[in-house]
């Protein structure tokens, strides 16, 4: 039998709370409703997430819709470097990437494994360009 945990009258300020990005801002979320989020090592409540309403998703598509155009007139290189630039500052945080990521993992081995997994993960971030050439190669272009 499933049961149902009460909503608490007021909402502990000690949770982390999670908005929505839409249009580049944090927007709290207008639904009225939301929903925990629990540490699956410790199976207590650390956060809570705000579900968004018809109007919300809307507009974060529209936001998106609104971006794209702008974003597809950025050269393959120059979105190849933003990439590539992001691998870099994963690569050099990557121990504390392993530590937030392990955090929420129920065992502690598998948080070593991230440690390996995260070079990999984004060493294999490439991009091609149909030449066969890496997106480094690509970027050297301009």
């Amino acid at each position: 039998m499933t049961e149902l945990a009460e909503r608490p009258a007021e909402r502990d300020e000690s949770l982390t709370r999670i908005t929505h990005w839409i249009g580049g801002e944090r927007v709290a979320g207008t639904s009225g409703r939301s929903g925990p989020v629990y540490n699956p090592a410790t199976g207590r409540q650390t956060g809570e997430v705000d579900f968004a309403s018809v109007e919300e998703v809307d507009a974060a598509v529209q936001a998106a819709k609104a971006a794209f155009p702008a974003w597809r007139a950025v050269s393959l290189s120059k979105r190849a470097d933003l990439l590539f630039r992001i691998r870099e500052l994963v690569h050099d945080r990557r121990e504390e990437v392993a530590r937030i990521v392990g955090a929420a993992l129920i065992r502690q081995k598998r948080a070593s494994d991230w440690q390996r997994r995260v070079p990999r993960i984004f060493g294999a971030l490439t991009m091609r360009d149909g030449s066969g050439k890496s997106a480094a190669t690509v970027c050297d272009r301009d």
